[in-house]
């Protein structure tokens, strides 16, 4: 898709320092249980983990926002937390990354959203998810569109990260999109099924092949098919770009003046799959108001989720190996 030359990959590079992004969106919390198993419980036909570790991990939008950190960008994270022992945990976390706080919005008639994940021999045992799906009130609309007004001149851009856990509302996503326009941000979208069709004119609309094809209830056979189902999307949704993730196959980017372009995959093995695609929104999104264009943030967005999918667990992406795998992957083409 992109050579870069190293000049231009340092340029882009350099000008993450400060972005301000805010993502707006639905919170979560990684809790991680580490562990071994060398038998079987005697009360049903299960393993026994014996945990090691636990660690309690920021995750859903919050995992975003960790990801803009570690590019060098500042994350004004926006979304809602309960009244309850998940939201102290948020805090805490928020407070030792040094974001700001003025985005957690209490709800306190829902839990703050936690996924509870065993590991074992660096394997997925099983995940608890503890969690509220039902659609935030129009109180909370407000006060989370109160806390975007207050900083919409000093921020860069917006990510929208949906899902599907109640805080994207139909209603917001409007707001949101039409406040954006207005003073003229960046907006890039990390969509799930309940809201596919309601981003409309944002600057990336970045679907999963799976969620695609959820959206338009049929599979995709072929790169040829993907294509033409992207760009009807595109005129759908009066999307300016649709970056489609394709797992294991790369990504394909459909661009409003008709031009397309297809990047195989970056990653070098797959241990995790988690978190990859908030990685790739977060550089994504620095990536455009760092001033690249649509096809060089792609892909160094495809560079940074290969390289989290090598990682075991929910891992922000590291500025610093980014670049390094950029240049040494391109060999000869890196100037």
């Amino acid at each position: 898709m992109v050579k870069f030359k190293t000049d231009r990959l340092q340029t882009i590079f350099n000008a993450f320092a400060g972005k301000r992004i805010a993502v707006i969106g639905d919170l979560m919390l990684d809790r991680y249980f580490w562990g071994t198993v060398s038998r079987l419980s005697p009360e049903a036909p299960v393993p026994i983990v014996e945990v090691e570790e636990e660690s309690v991990r920021l995750g859903g939008a919050a995992n975003v926002a960790n990801n803009i950190a570690s590019l060098g960008g500042t994350p004004l994270l926006v979304g809602v937390v309960g009244n309850d022992s998940g939201a102290e945990f948020m805090r805490s976390l928020v407070k030792e990354k040094k974001f700001p706080a003025t985005g957690l919005v209490v709800d306190a008639t829902r839990p703050t959203t936690m996924k509870t994940r065993v590991i074992a021999h660096n394997q997925h045992v099983v995940r608890v998810d503890q969690e509220t799906k039902n659609d935030i009130s129009q109180e909370i609309e407000h006060t989370i569109l109160h806390v975007l007004k207050n900083d919409i001149d000093s921020i860069d851009g917006i990510i929208l990260e949906d899902y599907n856990k109640g805080v994207m509302t139909n209603n917001l996503i409007k707001e949101v999109v039409r406040l954006a326009a207005a003073h003229k941000k960046v907006v890039t979208v990390d969509p799930k099924f309940n809201n596919f069709f309601e981003y409309h004119g944002v600057t990336v609309f970045k679907p999963n092949r799976k969620e695609m094809e959820e959206a338009i209830g049929r599979k995709l056979h072929d790169f040829d098919e993907m294509k033409l189902v992207a760009f009807e999307l595109l005129k759908k949704i009066q999307a300016k770009n649709i970056l489609l993730t394709l797992g294991d196959k790369g990504m394909m980017l459909v661009e409003e003046s008709g031009d397309s372009a297809y990047v195989e995959t970056k990653a070098r093995t797959v241990a995790d799959v988690s978190g990859a695609g908030d990685t790739v929104i977060a550089t994504l999104t620095m990536a455009l108001v760092a001033g690249a264009s649509v096809r060089e943030a792609a892909m160094l967005a495809n560079y940074a989720g290969g390289i989290v999918c090598g990682e075991v667990g929910i891992v922000p992406i590291d500025k610093n190996n980014l670049f390094d795998t950029i240049i040494e992957e391109m060999n000869g083409s890196v100037q």
